[in-house]
C-alpha cells in the first residue's frame, strides 16, 4: 500500500472540506492495509481514524480503532516505542473528549513513562503531552496541577523553533484553567497573546484557533461584555463547523451563544441557539 498516496488523498478531502467522504475512505484504506498485511500502514490509518472520529464526536468508532491498533502494536512488540506512545496520546485524547477521564489519564501517564525512557526532557513532543494532560486535569478539577503542566509545555514551546502555533495552543489551555481559578483577567491576557499568534502565524486557519476564540468569548462573558462575547462565540462556531462539522463542541458553543443572548435580552436569538444546541446534542445522544 502506498501510504503517501493515502495521506495525499486524505489531505485533499480535508482541504476541500469533504468531511462526509472521509469515513468510508478510512475504512476502505484500513481494509486494504489488512489484506496486504501492511502493518505500518494499518497503524498509521488507525491513528488517523482515532483523531477523525474524536473530532466528529463518533466516540465509539474511535474506541474501536484505538483498542484495535494498541492490541496489534503490543503483539508486534512495539509497546515501548515512540509510535506506541503517540497512539496512546491519540486514544487518550479521544477518551478525554468523550468524558472517560480515568481511561484518558491512564493512557497519558503511560505515554509519559515511555517518553521518559526514550527522548530528552526538552523535546517538543513533551509539550503536546503536557498540554493534553493539562486539559484533562482541568476537567477533573485538578486545577493547580493543570496549570503546572501547561507551564511545562509553554517553557518547552517558547524555546522551540517553529513552535508558535503550539505556543498559542498552550496559552489557550492555560487560560481555561485560570477561568476555573476565578482569574478571568489573567485568562484574557493569555488569550490575547494566543489569538495574535493564531492570526499572524496561523493566518486564522489553524484548527485550534476556534478554542482561543471560544476562550475569549468566555472571558468577555465573565466581564459582562456580552456583545463581544457573542461575536467571539459565533466566530468560534464558524471555525468548528468548517473543520469538524456540527459536533459536540459545536453544540456546546450554541449553548454558550444562547446564554449570552439571554443576558442581552435577545429572546429570539436565545431560542434559535437553544434549538440548534438541542438538535446537535440529540444527534450524539447527549
Amino acid at each position: 500500500m502506498n501510504i503517501d498516496t493515502f495521506f495525499e488523498t486524505l489531505d485533499s478531502y480535508f482541504e476541500r472540506n469533504e468531511i462526509d467522504r472521509i469515513d468510508s475512505f478510512l475504512v476502505s484504506s484500513l481494509e486494504q492495509a489488512k489484506e496486504e498485511e501492511d502493518y505500518a500502514a494499518y497503524i498509521s490509518i488507525c491513528n488517523e481514524m482515532i483523531g477523525f472520529y474524536r473530532s466528529t464526536s463518533a466516540f465509539e468508532k474511535a474506541y474501536v480503532a484505538a483498542e484495535d491498533v494498541l492490541l496489534l502494536m503490543e503483539e508486534l512488540k512495539l509497546d515501548h516505542t515512540e509510535h506506541f506512545a503517540t497512539t496512546l496520546l491519540n486514544a487518550a485524547t479521544a477518551y478525554r473528549a468523550a468524558g472517560d477521564y480515568a481511561h484518558a489519564l491512564r493512557f497519558y501517564r503511560q505515554a509519559l513513562q515511555i517518553y521518559e525512557g526514550i527522548i530528552p526532557p526538552e523535546d517538543y513532543r513533551y509539550a503536546g503531552l503536557y498540554n493534553n494532560m493539562s486539559i484533562l486535569l482541568e476537567k477533573m478539577d485538578e486545577n493547580e496541577e493543570a496549570v503546572a503542566c501547561a507551564k511545562k509545555a509553554l517553557a518547552i514551546m517558547e524555546k522551540t523553533e517553529g513552535g508558535e502555533i503550539q505556543t498559542a495552543v498552550t496559552l489557550t489551555n492555560m487560560a481555561l484553567v485560570y477561568f476555573k481559578l476565578s482569574q478571568p483577567e489573567e485568562a484574557k491576557t493569555l488569550l490575547e497573546r494566543a489569538l495574535a499568534i493564531f492570526e499572524k502565524d496561523g493566518e486564522g486557519t489553524d484548527e485550534h484557533y476556534s478554542g482561543a476564540l471560544a476562550g475569549m468569548g468566555e472571558a468577555c462573558y465573565r466581564m459582562e461584555e456580552y456583545e463581544k462575547a457573542l461575536e467571539y462565540y459565533e466566530r468560534a462556531l464558524e471555525k468548528v463547523k468548517f473543520h469538524y462539522g456540527e459536533n459536540v463542541s459545536y453544540g456546546v458553543l450554541c449553548e454558550n451563544c444562547a446564554a449570552v443572548c439571554e443576558k442581552m435580552g435577545d429572546t429570539q436569538g436565545q431560542n434559535r441557539y437553544v434549538a440548534k444546541a438541542r438538535e446537535v446534542m440529540e444527534k450524539f445522544g447527549r
